[in-house]
């Protein structure tokens, strides 16, 4: 995809970055002096991305401080705190202030919450008593670039906002950062949208766009944006990824575009933490390949970069100097890099053989087609019994649910049972979370089905009882997953033996067994431009669509060079560049004409968290935009 010469090239995002850095350092400037900087753990990698220690050293922060439960005195006479708009970070930092006001240590404080502030912050500060001892700004951090085609919000509260509780606050943030997309890059051509959230964003987005009045440039960086809601398609993040960055994600945790790896994959005492993006050669080569494909491009390349250092031998003395000032660093760094993801490859391989990986991807092969269901929800128990991961059981659980529109209740009393018993009843509150967002539901079988399944449990045994009421509930409750699949043919049929390596279309990135749900919507409707032919998916999946040309309220449309630039906002682990493939493939990455806005990280493990009791540790946080 990379090559496609119809692609236009992308608008240059470092003055995302420019612009936050310059506001940070105006609102910490707002206190001359040295000062104290307390800043949010969960904001420490996206700071270090827009200004790292060098540069807040240089405008006065003398001292760094992770905000933690735990009370931390400053050593300076001012104290600036960097926070999200939280509740338990405002009383955090009360503590701090009434402990110094307690001891009669006398200090200034300046909050600045990122990327705004809520009225409930303001609530809390009075209730604390110190609303009148500290001043505070905002921070508008809306949009961190991650990689040339890649931007995120790191927003971790979104998903369980809006989609578990109700809450509609971070909306108005999602717009304001469109809104600056659309200063800096649009105007935009045309919008589209699927779902009530998208929706609503984009009405918000109208109203702060006419409000600001300001005079757009007549060329667009930025021809179209594409709003689409995560619950729209719950499926996609349940199955597992096989390409080499999804499957680095899911046993090392990409953590705003970067990832630790340890001393397993160094062959050292000490973790080296490694940007994952386009900078770097190695990674940029191999991110989107089916993982069968990794070790032989690995090899490859380390064959390659060894007859680059044997050029050395027969060199004069000028070549040599040449090559050492020219070369020798690149060669390093490139071979360092292959070194580690070649240690990457290793631990993947040991980590995912010990899981039985085969019989877990043949189990979600099996309920995406709709077959031997009986037999993968054996496989769901023996992975629950042998406490091989609470993730991974609670995800092969919701892709059954998903995939069947719920559980018949036999089957979903016996494996939460066997679940609780395995990992704890702590996670009741986990079921009722996932089964309010219609992750894991349970079925409402009516009365005839449990007449018929009485009678038969009379004549047959158990198990021929349980294949019969599995028909007997698809015949009761018909699939929708079904419904829009053989619609948009997300499973791909076909005698031949899928190419992994020269894929045909988006499904690779599933070893051939399905087609992101997400990818083939956002597919169809640029294609069509616009959801004509496309009614009956829209209305399978329960969602509202909506496509709007922007410009039409001008007198003459602005001249915009790249209508093929395409911006996506939203299901920020669906999209990824694909091959050769026409459309999107899977796992963060967009194909060339096509940026990516997401709010935050967001995986499986990522969603679950956000829903779940929280009363077990994880490795990362949450996620998701409109």
């Amino acid at each position: 995809m990379a090559g496609r010469r119809d692609a236009p090239e992308l608008p240059d995002f470092g003055v995302l970055k420019q612009l936050a850095r310059d506001q940070l350092i105006y609102l910490l400037e707002q206190l001359p002096g040295k000062k104290d900087l307390f800043i949010e753990s969960d904001l420490m990698n996206p700071l270090d991305r827009i200004a790292n220690v060098t540069i807040l050293k240089k405008h006065d922060v003398d001292k760094l401080y992770k905000l933690e439960n735990k009370l931390i005195q400053g050593v300076n006479d001012q104290l600036c705190f960097l926070i999200r708009p939280r509740i338990s970070s405002v009383k955090q930092i009360a503590e701090i202030v009434n402990a110094d006001k307690g001891e009669g240590r006398r200090h200034k404080y300046k909050i600045i919450f990122t990327p705004q502030k809520f009225y409930m912050c303001e609530t809390v500060l009075e209730e604390e008593g110190i609303f009148g001892d500290v001043t505070f700004d905002e921070w508008d951090f809306y949009l961190l670039p991650l990689d040339n085609d890649l931007i995120s919000m790191e927003l971790p509260e979104f998903f369980r906002d809006y989609f578990l509780e109700g809450d509609h606050r971070w909306l108005c943030t999602v717009a304001k950062a469109l809104q600056l997309l659309h200063s800096l890059f649009g105007p935009f051509s045309k919008t589209y949208g699927i779902g009530r959230c998208a929706k609503m964003t984009r009405w918000l987005w109208k109203e702060i766009a006419e409000d600001a009045e300001s005079e757009m440039k007549q060329e667009a960086d930025i021809g179209r944006v594409f709003f689409i809601d995560r619950d729209v398609d719950y499926v996609t993040p349940m199955c597992s990824q096989v390409v080499y960055e999804g499957l680095v994600d899911d046993v090392f945790r990409i953590k705003c575009g970067s990832v630790d790896f340890g001393s397993e994959v160094t062959s050292s005492d000490k973790s080296v933490k490694v940007l994952l993006n386009s900078q770097d050669k190695v990674f940029k080569e191999i991110r989107n390949e089916h993982f069968t494909n990794v070790f032989g491009f690995l090899s490859q390349k380390a064959r390659k970069l060894q007859k680059e250092y044997d050029k050395r031998q027969g060199m004069n003395i000028q070549q040599m100097k040449d090559f050492v000032s020219q070369e020798l660093k690149s060669l390093k760094q490139e071979h360092r890099l292959l070194s580690l993801h070649i240690g990457a490859c290793e631990s993947i391989m040991k980590k995912k053989t010990k899981q039985d990986f085969q019989e877990l991807l043949k189990s979600e092969h099996a309920l995406l087609e709709g077959f031997e269901i009986r037999e993968s929800i054996s496989c769901i128990e023996e992975h629950i019994n042998r406490q091989i991961s609470p993730y991974e059981s609670l995800r092969l659980m919701c892709l059954l649910s998903l995939t069947e529109s719920g559980l018949i209740s036999k089957d979903y009393r016996s494996l939460k049972t066997q679940y609780l018993q395995s990992y704890g009843y702590e996670h009741m509150l986990t079921f009722a979370n996932l089964k309010q967002i219609g992750m894991l539901t349970e079925q409402q079988p009516g009365e005839v089905l449990t007449v018929v399944e009485s009678t038969m449990g009379k004549l047959v045994t158990d198990k021929a009882v349980g294949k019969l009421t599995d028909a007997f509930s698809s015949l009761a409750r018909k699939s929708h997953f079904r419904a829009f699949s053989k619609r948009l043919n997300l499973i791909p049929r076909s005698e031949e033996e899928y190419d992994l390596k020269f894929p045909r279309d988006m499904a690779y990135v599933f070893s051939g067994a399905y087609v992101p749900l997400s990818c083939k919507i956002i597919e169809q409707v640029l294609e069509r431009d616009g959801w004509t032919g496309m009614e009956e998916v829209s209305r399978l999946l329960n969602c509202s669509e909506f496509v709007s040309i922007e410009w039409a309220t001008l007198s003459t449309p602005p001249h915009c060079s790249h209508l093929g630039t395409t911006c996506i906002v939203g299901d920020a682990s669906v999209i990824q560049e694909g091959s050769d493939c026409a459309g999107f493939s899977l796992t963060v990455r967009p194909s060339p004409w096509c940026l990516f806005v997401r709010s935050g990280d967001e995986t499986f493990h990522q969603m679950i968290r956000t829903v779940c009791s929280g009363n077990h540790p994880t490795k990362k946080q949450i996620l998701i935009s409109p």
